[in-house]
């Protein structure tokens, strides 16, 4: 399939890269499919003269670029030989794609980063990389930019929904003002259809070309099928079942009230010292998130992070749904009826939208008789967060803030724009602009 071209953010954050008077090689990491290679493909298109993209999987022979010399002459030498294009000083990108299969031009990132005739963008999943077989790693001579899939206001962008529409409602956001209530609903309805669809650039253009939610569920058990041959091939052998497992719980952890993971929920009698190395390399992966709980709310959050009790997400809701098995459930999150659905998803789209704005996130749980869904740190304070599929009182929020009147809280729902107390409420899809 021909992916339609969807606007990134990433491609600003390229520029001010590009800018930079003494930058370093940059890294672009985050899970398969979220649109990488698509996003530098057409940042090197765009904003310079000559692309030279390496991708170590569709052809091997590049690697041995990288194998007899790491200095940039060599390397110089050898790009010019197998590419038979010749580097024009500061006008070039060299682009070297699936980064982790090629140990050996992972270090010559260091020796990249000292010269100054091109720029240098890798990317990679980070799946396959075996730290052993990286000499030395660049550490202190490489930048870093993480990529998740679309955000809700990329998702919107993708559907043409004009930009002047969300500029509105982000003033309506900073000023908390309430929507227009014909607005409000069509934009809860676009974002439940990001729910349904996710950001996976590949399946947001099937449903665009499509406009057919089946195909849509098809794209994704696809994706799904292949993250889990991923595990199979990537993970150590001693991982590779258990890794499974524990990814395949998921959609269990996320439907009980009590989202905490559960090791008994990935094997009868699992225990944390079994499975929580397969966890680390899910999340080394990219295919999910670990929110820690804290034994207190104070900055920096950090210091009070609780390694033993976390919650795991996927990093995609259209991914999760699809992890439910349930090829209908999209009619009845389309009619707003979430039902068994309700936790799960408005937790995970809203912890998503999070991370794409770059929030370290944690929840807090006070001896299982309080819990905040979501805490982030937010203008020198922090901030609690409560998502709701509808607009019940959040009991827990609220006994919260009594005991800290001098913080607010935000309260995300299924409505519209309101303020009580130092509890303002706001409608689950301005989560793009937090």
């Amino acid at each position: 399939m021909v992916i339609t071209m969807l606007k990134r953010k990433i491609i600003n954050d390229f520029v001010v890269w590009k800018n930079k008077k003494n930058k370093k090689p940059l890294i672009v990491y985050g899970a398969r499919q979220v649109g990488k290679t698509t996003a530098i493909r057409e940042f090197g298109k765009n904003y310079y003269d000559l692309l030279i993209e390496l991708n170590f999987i569709t052809d091997t022979r590049y690697k041995d670029i990288f194998s007899n010399g790491l200095d940039y002459k060599t390397i110089k030498e050898n790009l010019t030989l197998y590419t038979n294009l010749k580097i024009v000083p500061g006008r070039t990108l060299l682009f070297l794609d699936e980064i982790e299969e090629c140990p050996n031009a992972i270090t010559a990132l260091k020796f990249l980063s000292m010269q100054n005739e091109l720029d240098i963008i890798s990317s990679g999943s980070l799946l396959g990389l075996h730290y052993k077989e990286v000499k030395s790693y660049p550490v202190g001579y490489v930048d870093y930019l993480k990529l998740y899939s679309l955000d809700f206001e990329e998702f919107l962008w993708a559907f043409n929904v004009d930009s002047s529409i969300i500029n509105n409602l982000r003033d309506k956001f900073n000023k908390r003002e309430k929507i227009n209530d014909g607005i409000n609903l069509k934009m809860l309805e676009y974002f439940r259809k990001y729910i349904v669809i996710g950001g996976m650039p590949e399946v947001v253009t099937t449903y665009l070309q499509s406009n057919d939610y089946s195909q849509v569920y098809d794209k994704i058990s696809a994706i799904l099928e292949g993250y889990r041959n991923d595990i199979a091939k990537y993970a150590d052998n001693s991982e590779k079942t258990k890794a499974t497992l524990c990814y395949d719980s998921i959609p269990l952890q996320l439907a009980k009230e009590n989202k905490k993971f559960t090791y008994k929920l990935v094997e009868k009698n699992g225990r944390s010292s079994k499975y929580l190395g397969s966890l680390n390399w899910l999340e080394d992966a990219n295919f999910i998130t670990l929110c820690y709980n804290i034994k207190q709310v104070n900055l920096p959050l950090l210091i009070y992070k609780d390694q033993s009790s976390f919650k795991v997400y996927t990093n995609d809701t259209g991914l999760l749904l699809g992890m439910f098995r349930d090829r209908n459930i999209s009619n009845i999150i389309i009619n707003n009826d979430l039902g068994v659905y309700n936790g799960a998803l408005i937790e995970n789209v809203i912890l998503k939208e999070l991370l794409c704005h770059n929030h370290t996130v944690y929840y807090y749980n006070r001896n299982n008789s309080l819990e905040i869904d979501f805490i982030i740190s937010f203008n020198g304070k922090p901030l609690p967060i409560e998502c709701k599929a509808s607009n019940n009182k959040a009991k827990s929020l609220l006994t919260f803030l009594k005991e800290n009147p001098d913080l607010y809280g935000i309260k995300f729902i299924n409505g519209n724009v309101g303020v009580k107390g130092n509890i303002i409420s706001l409608p689950l899809y301005m989560a793009m602009f937090l």
